[in-house]
């Protein structure tokens, strides 16, 4: 294919036509009347062979290509952006960039606060979006980090990406208050016996320590699935069921949250919170930018390197990141 003949304008246009699934709306959407989009509809038609938009009664649906072409068309839309809105140098205070980060409620709970406070300190007119890191988007992170800044997530999920280590954390078993099943020792009979409210419950999605205890041959009986681990003390209160939660976590709930934690009766593991980029952004000075930003959001957090129990890898070509704005 030679790309040089390709009209760029027509991404443009299928974009904004697969996630509109409408002519109307996405002639709207970019501004264009909609005898111009529909001409670029037919020369789009034409290209891929394919109708991509079909009417069934009152609206489109996608054609199985355009489902496809729905989510490339996207990354590679964003690719584009990036290419032609890069600088040599980046300047935070003026920037107006949109920054996004697939984290858990878990990782906001410890880091959100932090990150962003200093990037509105740092950078007034950018934007921060934090959006979750469901287990579809785990399992398709090399694709999905082409258009996502940074994804954060313990290590045990992902690989062939550039990481950096942030904190150590420790899975606890947390039960209610008020159960009288268990004292002050859990056994390994309690997390066979007792119902259980677990964290991204199925084939391919658990937690690290959900996973080290099937190993064992503990299967827990499953009583509730939640994919917020914010919701689960308010599961566990009030009930026989048990979980697994992060120590931190349990640091910052309220003291009548009605539940209390325990040490686990099995190796959990350790749990090493990381941040997660595409290698095509490693040396990228926003990006850069962006991941000094939340290293030192990550002190403010919960203290320094060896405070936060971890010693930091960075798997950069680079031993540190470039960053006038840190603090001393």
């Amino acid at each position: 294919m030679n790309l040089a003949s390709l009209d760029l304008n027509l991404l443009v246009s299928l974009d904004a036509l697969l996630q509109q699934r409408s002519v109307t709306r996405a002639a709207a959407q970019m501004g264009l009347s909609q005898p111009a989009l529909s001409a670029s509809l037919a020369r789009l038609r034409r290209h891929f062979g394919d109708e991509l938009l079909t009417r069934v009664g009152n609206e489109y649906r996608l054609t199985p290509l355009a489902v496809q072409l729905r989510d490339l068309a996207r990354l590679a839309l964003t690719g584009v952006e990036r290419v032609f809105t890069a600088q040599p140098e980046f300047d935070p205070a003026s920037s107006t960039r949109e920054f996004s980060l697939l984290v858990s409620d878990y990782g906001i709970a410890v880091l959100g606060d932090a990150i962003a406070a200093l990037l509105a300190e740092e950078a007034p007119a950018s934007r921060l979006r934090f959006a979750v890191n469901t287990p579809e988007v785990v399992d398709r992170a090399q694709q999905v980090l082409l258009s996502s800044d940074l994804l954060v997530l313990p290590h045990g999920f992902v690989t062939d990406l550039s990481h950096r280590d942030l904190y150590r954390d420790e899975w606890v078993c947390v039960l209610a208050s008020d159960n009288a099943a268990v004292d002050d020792e859990l056994t390994a009979a309690h997390l066979e016996s007792l119902p259980w409210v677990v964290s991204y419950h199925g084939p391919t999605a658990s937690t690290p320590a959900a996973r080290q205890m099937r190993m064992l041959g503990i299967e827990p009986r499953v009583q509730v699935v939640t994919e917020n681990f914010l919701t689960v003390p308010a599961l566990v209160a009030g009930s026989d069921r048990i979980a697994l939660l992060q120590r931190r976590l349990v640091d910052l709930l309220p003291l009548n949250s009605g539940i209390r934690a325990l040490p686990c009766p099995f190796a959990a593991g350790p749990l090493v919170e990381a941040m997660w980029w595409h290698p095509v952004y490693d040396d990228d000075p926003e990006h850069c930018y962006l991941r000094d930003l939340v290293v030192r959001a990550t002190e403010l957090a919960v203290g320094p390197p060896a405070d936060a129990g971890i010693e930091l890898i960075d798997t950069t070509s680079a031993a540190s990141f470039p960053s006038p704005h840190r603090r001393p």
